[in-house]
């Protein structure tokens, strides 16, 4: 369910119940609004049951006449009254209260009108009279009390509702932006994990349930682009392999030129002194020329191996072994530059475990740059030694050039940043700390405006094949 109709449904739960509580507060405040209006007549009767009582007394004690008229008077006012607002007096305390009522003041009303026919001193008449007086008025006075009694408990009722009405509307809002913001919440978060993981170079797509909302849409395209950013890295990586096989390609031609010379010495010298050779010295001869052959063969693998594209196989090395057969491919670029190189190799190194063609990458790289940032004989220094907790082994790579500006450091590492302008591609450091991370190292540079560049690439230690088979199911192979 889309976020948008999350809301909605619980903006309109909102509004039912609010709509509800509205119907149930409208309800009891025109109950309680009829019997205030009750109690209001109720009062006005029960002051003229009063005056009525003391009317009575008048009539029996002084006997005057007039004081049984004003009570028939003032008795069929009220009725008079209770029958203009019968149906609110009914509502208020119930039809049967109601017929009490009527049948009371008839009573009264039929006493009093025996009392004016009949002659003053009649004692049972006056006791008659008395006793439906009284009833009359107790009854009335005890329906107002009742209903004030009720007018209060509907009030209370009503502010205890509106109060748990309150609350709950309160909770119900709060627990739904809960449940909305925890869902939004979740989303982002694997949003942010994995930019985070686009932006280390990682493009692993995002496992689990993909909800079925706007963040699961952004989800997906998330997906979609890693893939692709996967499929151009990969393309963006070969190409940079072809550009510097570009720049080991006169190297290699040196390495060959060698072996190529030795095996055209030995032809020549063989075919001149063949009739003077022992069968010996023949083989010798041959075994020469298959040792410059298989000089040949290693330098052509060597080459195959650092340009086909393939999926890393991480195997076990010597890393000053690695180092030393990279500077086999770079030997030529470093002479016609006039670059001296100095290696500081620390022995007995612990091994690591690497895809050794994409490290020879890395250095081929590192190295490429320096010696454009240097001047002819300056002096790149190659360093490596243990990692101060044993946990990596630490290689260096200084030169002596013109250094990196502290306010462009931070970016030589983005694809596509060169500080070389339209003479670089800006994807050799990009390419190269995307490998040492995928190999769970580090790459880091310490740069001097004038002084030189250093970068320190780290390698975990090979602890066995655990360390590998972990590796290896992190970078899918």
């Amino acid at each position: 369910m889309k976020i948008v109709h999350k809301i909605v449904i619980a903006n309109i739960s909102q509004v039912l119940l609010m709509a509800m509580i509205f119907f149930f507060a409208y309800q009891n405040l025109n109950l309680v609004l009829t019997k205030l209006r009750f109690v209001e007549l109720a009062d006005d009767l029960n002051a003229s049951f009063l005056e009525m009582r003391l009317s009575e007394k008048n009539y029996f004690l002084y006997n005057e006449e007039s004081a049984l008229s004003e009570i028939a008077t003032k008795l069929k006012d009220n009725m008079e009254a209770v029958e203009a607002v019968r149906p609110d007096i009914i509502r208020a305390i119930g039809a049967k209260n109601y017929d009490l009522l009527k049948l009371r003041s008839q009573t009264y009303m039929n006493v009093i009108e025996d009392a004016k026919n009949s002659p003053p001193g009649n004692r049972t008449l006056e006791a008659t009279v008395r006793e439906a007086g009284r009833n009359l008025r107790e009854f009335s006075s005890d329906i107002t009390h009742l209903e004030r009694r009720e007018v209060n408990r509907i009030i209370s009722k009503s502010t205890n509702v509106l109060f748990y009405s309150f609350c709950a509307i309160l909770l119900l809002a709060i627990g739904v932006s809960h449940l909305i913001l925890f869902d939004i919440r979740k989303s982002l978060k694997k949003i942010e994990q994995v930019a985070y993981s686009i932006s280390e170079g990682n493009f692993d797509n995002v496992e689990g349930d993909i909800s079925g909302d706007e963040l699961g849409s952004v989800m997906k395209a998330i997906n979609t682009m890693s893939k692709e950013l996967k499929n151009r890295e990969e393309i963006i990586t070969q190409s940079k392999k072809l550009e510097s096989l570009g720049i080991l390609t006169a190297g290699v031609a040196h390495e060959l030129g060698n072996p190529l010379n030795n095996i055209a010495m030995v032809a020549q010298t063989y075919a001149e002194v063949y009739d003077s050779l022992s069968r010996e010295d023949r083989l010798e001869y041959m075994k020469r020329v298959e040792e410059e052959t298989d000089r040949i063969k290693e330098i052509v693998k060597n080459l195959l191996d650092f340009s086909r594209p393939k999926k890393p196989i991480l195997k076990e090395v010597e890393i000053n072994s690695v180092i030393k057969k990279t500077l086999k491919f770079v030997q030529n670029m470093l002479h016609l530059c006039c670059i001296d190189v100095k290696l500081v190799l620390q022995e007995n190194l612990p091994h690591v475990c690497i895809d050794e063609p994409e490290i020879q990458e890395v250095f081929v790289n590192l190295i490429t740059n320096a010696v454009h940032a240097m001047s002819p004989r300056c002096e790149l220094s190659i360093t490596t030694r243990i990692g101060e907790n044993g946990e990596y082994v630490a290689i260096e790579v200084a030169d002596q050039g013109k250094g990196i500006p502290a306010e462009v450091l931070p970016y030589i590492f983005d694809p596509f940043f060169s500080t070389k302008g339209v003479e670089g591609t800006g994807l050799g450091l990009s390419v190269s700390y995307s490998i040492i991370k995928n190999h769970n190292g580090r790459i880091q540079v310490r740069s001097e405006v004038g002084v030189g560049t250093t970068f320190t690439i780290e390698l975990p230690v090979y602890k066995g094949k655990e360390g590998q088979d972990e590796w290896s199911q992190n970078h899918g192979n």
